[in-house]
Formats: structure tokens, C-alpha cells, sequence
């Protein structure tokens, strides 16, 4: 893929803001930060657009409430056919992180990411979405 560049004019509000985004995120430069918004715009009007996207569902919960996995696999089994892959890490002798990787219809992945996210005893729980193309 070939680049172009292009001029851009800011006010100084808003190229400050840039700046700080960028020193913030540790980019290596403003176009690199551009880069990324535009990216994330784009991921955002194909989520809102119900088109085929792809991400994880971060799910963190206490090891010692085994209800939570079987609720968990159950949800699964309900949207195998959007379910890529399921790993589990114990972080530490309490707490389990589970990362699901997800494909299919926005719109699909956010109910299976709110269904997921809602089982009783989950601590922190997130989509993250992606372009799949």
C-alpha cells in the first residue's frame, strides 16, 4: 500500500489536543496518531452499520465461582458459529482472565458480548471490535 501525504491545518486547541494524544499513546508521530483515529472511525461506522467485524470479549471473574465457566461455555455453545477461539490464564491464585475472539455481525457480537459480560460474578468485562477485512 502506497502512501500519500496532504497537508492539515489545525487551531492550536486542537493540534495541542493532537499532541498530547499522541505523547499519551506513545506514537511515533502525529500521522501515526491520525492514522489510528481515522482506523478507529472507520471500525465505529462499521459497528454501527451491523457489517462483519471481528475482536475479543476480555471477561476477568474470582476462579473460586465455578458457575461462571459453565455460564460462560453455555453462552458460547448458544453463538458457536461466532466464537474463533476461547483462552484462559490465571492470573493469580484468584483471578482468571478469559479472551474469547469473536467474528460476525456487530450487532450479534455485542449481544454476545452483554450476555457474557452480565453472567453474575464477572469483575471486568469488555468488546473490543475490529475491522475483519
Amino acid at each position: 500500500m502506497s502512501v500519500k501525504r496532504f497537508g492539515v491545518s489545525l487551531d492550536e486547541e486542537l493540534l495541542e489536543a493532537l499532541d498530547s494524544y499522541v505523547l499519551d499513546n506513545r506514537f511515533a508521530s502525529r500521522s501515526q496518531a491520525i492514522r489510528h483515529l481515522i482506523e478507529k472511525n472507520l471500525v465505529d461506522e462499521k459497528w454501527k452499520c451491523d457489517n462483519v467485524v471481528a475482536g475479543a470479549v476480555v471477561l476477568v471473574f474470582g476462579i473460586q465461582k465455578k458457575d461462571i465457566i459453565k455460564k460462560s461455555v453455555e453462552i458460547q455453545l448458544k453463538y458457536s458459529e461466532f466464537i474463533l477461539s476461547v483462552q484462559g490464564f490465571y492470573l493469580n491464585e484468584l483471578n482468571y482472565l478469559e479472551i474469547i475472539a469473536v467474528k460476525g455481525p456487530s450487532k450479534i457480537l455485542t449481544e454476545v458480548s452483554e450476555e457474557l459480560i452480565s453472567i453474575k460474578g464477572i469483575q471486568h468485562g469488555k468488546l473490543v471490535m475490529s475491522k475483519a477485512e
